[in-house]
């Protein structure tokens, strides 16, 4: 298939790069740093200026976009205003999905976990009350609405916590916890937040399975399972890679000024498993992440 990927230089979107290209035409697009797009068909370009991605369907003529561009920094921080979460997360979304519609594309949107209210309890199905907090959710949900208002032919996948090492200049929070216990520094991880974390590496796999079947209109929780906090992830992760637990610190969200106080967003994937699609355990998946940076 013919598979268009936005955000393809982020930290997902060099997994899907190398994932989908194995059995797809790709062209991957990126705005600022390269990553490993230049080792694809690639394009330079920003998706918020209609002239240019109005320009790479006329040309690509995709059959599937995997929309993954996006700021998603959930705190603000200087680097991006509110109007640059909206034009980056709501308006080009949009922009993005009435081309697939005048192109006949299937649209594939990484949403977030984080539009879940975290006070609803655990394990949330896609049906759970709705209550983003930060403007990155925020802006996020906004994204799925504008799909939902132009055409039908979509996924919204609200993807879970991420974790695994970024590539090239992307980094992640699990890539600083890495780092921390490889050189015997301590390292502050929550003990209050809950998610059902997912790695890249599975990620992309499972994306690269869902282009191939033919469902549409559909949202769906996109997500590991395991229901865990970091501070366990970390722990995980010494077991894992035989690291000193001692250096884990435990903290509250409540010390990091600013940030969004979510308790639980843990997610239910009955929905994601009845198409077939299922991911490893949180330890199989720490194997894998770690038996393939002993490689390298």
């Amino acid at each position: 298939m013919k598979i268009l990927v936005t955000g393809g230089s982020g930290l997902l979107g060099q997994y899907l790069n190398i994932s989908l290209s194995k059995k797809n035409e790709i062209l991957t697009l990126y705005h600022s740093n390269a990553g490993n797009c230049t080792r694809h068909n690639f394009v330079r370009g920003n998706i918020i200026d209609e002239k240019f991605t109005r320009g790479v369907f006329e040309s690509f003529q995709p059959q599937i976009v995997i929309h993954t561009a996006a700021i998603t920094n959930p705190i603000l921080n200087g680097q991006y205003n509110l109007e640059d979460y909206e034009r980056v997360n709501v308006t080009a979304t949009e922009l993005i999905a009435q081309q697939c519609e005048n192109f006949k594309s299937k649209l594939i949107y990484t949403s977030t976990d984080l539009v879940y209210s975290g006070n609803e309890g655990s394990m949330l199905k896609e049906d759970a009350l709705l209550q983003p907090i930060s403007v990155y959710a925020e802006t996020k949900l906004k994204g799925e609405t504008k799909i939902k208002e132009t055409f039908d032919n979509y996924l919204i996948l609200r993807t879970a916590l991420l974790f695994g090492f970024g590539l090239n200049h992307s980094r992640s929070f699990f890539d600083r916890m890495f780092d921390s216990l490889s050189q015997n520094i301590p390292i502050n991880l929550f003990i209050d937040q809950f998610r059902t974390p997912l790695s890249l590496i599975e990620a992309a796999r499972m994306i690269s399975e869902i282009v191939e079947l033919d469902i549409k209109s559909e949202t769906i929780n996109f997500a590991g399972l395991n229901r865990i906090d970091r501070f366990e992830l970390g722990e995980l992760l010494c077991e894992t890679a035989g690291y000193n637990k001692n250096l884990l610190n435990k903290i509250s969200m409540k010390e990091i000024p600013n940030y969004p106080q979510v308790k639980d967003v843990s997610l239910n994937t009955d929905k994601l498993q009845s198409f077939g699609i299922k991911s490893k355990s949180i330890e199989e998946s720490l194997m894998e992440i770690i038996s393939e940076r002993r490689k390298s």
